[in-house]
């Protein structure tokens, strides 16, 4: 049996090569399919929030009070500018799903949000991404719903009368 300090010192390495992306997370999807047996059906819902900077997923039950699994671009990538890209989303979504599986969520429904409000009211690129990658992790998709905030009373803009002096 290999001491703490080794076992510690794996984890930290492994760590820092999924950091990297050379550790691909489809194949960690394909691991935990093959290792856990589904008993029956249990649905989840996929809450994706997508803007140009960033993806974020979360898995919830039902009701959505008891979160299932988070991720986010930002956990799979180093730089900055690539959080919001798709392969990130992916990595992310993929990481996301196999911690799903592991607490047998099965079938999900899926709601993409964009910034929505005085913001963007387009998703960013990530999201296309995050529903593939949810499709091939092997659930069963149930509904996909944009869920983005449209203010329907044009809400007063940030910046005061002059607008925001720079």
């Amino acid at each position: 049996m290999p001491s703490p300090k080794t076992k510690k010192q794996a984890e930290q390495q492994q760590q820092k090569e999924s950091k990297k992306g050379s550790v691909a997370y489809e194949n960690v999807v394909a691991d935990v399919q093959q290792r856990v047996k589904q008993k029956g059906t249990r649905w989840g819902v996929a809450h994706v929030y997508s803007s140009k900077n960033n993806t974020i997923i979360t898995i919830t039950d039902l009701s959505g009070a008891e979160t299932i699994a988070v991720g986010s671009g930002g956990m799979v990538v180093d730089a900055d500018h690539e959080e919001g890209s798709p392969y990130a989303a992916m990595q992310a979504t993929y990481k996301v799903s196999a911690a799903a599986i592991e607490k047998g969520v099965t079938h999900i429904n899926i709601k993409i949000r964009a910034p929505g409000g005085h913001g963007s009211k387009t998703p960013g690129h990530g999201a296309q991404a995050v529903v593939r990658a949810l499709a091939r992790s092997g659930f069963r998709i149930g509904s996909i719903e944009d869920v983005t905030p449209m203010p329907t009373d044009t809400t007063k803009r940030p910046g005061g009368r002059r607008g925001r002096r720079v």
